[in-house]
């Protein structure tokens, strides 16, 4: 038997289901403080029902709506103390994967006031940390599902996750009715992100047999939208959207158990730089993880282009397309972006074959 996992989200989903649960805030406490970003939030419904729940059950309530894409630490810190000005009980997080992702870091920077805004990367784990409810209004992140959120260091500008217990939501609301307003450029990038992380999961060498039935699923649902992503149109039935949000809560279950590889590391580097959006940066490195899966693991290759009926060099003429990323890197250039990660990072272990320090120099050139 290999299915150790480790999932202890309650997850909720169903039409309606913010309000028809709405009971399920009083167990958190009667204050708390809403972690949103943009307009995303309100132009889903999301927030409207969220504060229509909370209203219902007498909980008072704070909105912070500072949450930028790639949130800083210093965002989820100054919304941490905003936590504790308001007496906030527990959290509530909006959004798609930046403000889902802020909303664990300030769920722990408001139990702890002698933290700094870097602290996140150094605390013990777990930490002490509010209660953390989510409510996901894209199809892509699967941050509702997984103890990580990927933050961007104020002082350096880079982007580093965090993980552990304490990064854990304890209620997930899932309405696939929240990612209908959400336009074209957007659904197309978060598609590539879930994708992403059921490839990724599926290909890994920390894969177990739970990992491959919630790839599978994921890939399956995806199936018939990346196969035709290049000729999306912006527009999506309510039964599609619903798909798109299931695949990315497999895939995020997927990742919960194995992680991701090396193309969500190096994709890093595209957001903080060239401003290319999480999902497309990962599937920028898609080919590169194709090829290598071909070497060094062809029978899980295999599975995926069974699911997908298509074969892998297909598969990266479609990814390639989507993705769009054509960023020119000289010698030292992929060196110097590199030397960041020298010392190895478990996103790289865990691919296959194993990714170098001359892997990595390598796939960004390949650019």
């Amino acid at each position: 038997m290999n299915i150790n996992s480790f999932m202890p989200v309650k997850v909720i989903s169903e039409e309606n289901c913010v309000i028809n649960s709405s009971k399920i805030f009083k167990n958190f406490g009667k204050r708390c403080l809403v972690v949103t970003g943009g307009s995303s939030a309100e132009k889903s419904g999301a927030l409207s029902d969220c504060l229509q729940a909370l209203d219902k059950e007498n909980i008072t309530y704070t909105v912070f709506s500072g949450v930028e894409p790639n949130p800083s630490t210093k965002t989820c810190y100054n919304a941490g103390v905003k936590a504790r000005e308001t007496d906030a009980e527990f959290i509530v997080g909006i959004g798609g994967g930046s403000p889902l992702d802020a909303a664990k870091a300030v769920a722990i920077f408001a139990a702890n006031p002698d933290f700094q805004h870097d602290s996140v990367y150094v605390r013990a784990v777990p930490s002490a940390h509010l209660p953390l409810i989510l409510i996901g209004t894209t199809a892509g992140t699967g941050s509702e599902v997984t103890g990580v959120s990927v933050l961007t260091n104020s002082d350096t500008g880079l982007k580093k996750s965090i993980s552990g217990a304490d990064c854990y939501a304890e209620i997930s609301f899932c309405d696939y009715r929240y990612t209908c307003s959400v336009p074209k450029a957007v659904t197309v990038s978060t598609a590539l992100d879930a994708f992403a992380h059921a490839v990724e999961a599926y290909l890994a060498s920390s894969a177990n047999e739970l990992t491959f039935v919630y790839s599978e699923k994921a890939i399956s649902l995806l199936k018939d939208f990346i196969l035709n992503i290049n000729t999306f149109d912006g527009t999506l039935t309510d039964k599609e959207r619903e798909q798109l949000y299931m695949a990315s809560l497999f895939a995020g279950f997927a990742i919960n158990i194995s992680g991701t590889d090396f193309p969500h590391t190096l994709g890093y580097y595209l957001t903080e730089n060239h401003n290319i959006p999480h999902g497309r940066a990962c599937a920028t490195f898609m080919p590169c993880l194709l090829e290598r899966a071909k070497k060094y693991c062809p029978e899980r290759l295999g599975a995926i282009e069974n699911i997908l009926d298509c074969n892998s060099e297909k598969l990266t003429e479609i990814i390639k397309q989507a993705a769009d990323v054509n960023i020119k890197l000289t010698e030292a250039q992929a060196q110097q972006i590199s030397a960041r990660w020298k010392n190895g990072v478990k996103n790289f272990d865990r691919s296959p074959g194993g990714f170098t320090f001359i892997d990595c120099v390598e796939a960004l050139k390949a650019l």
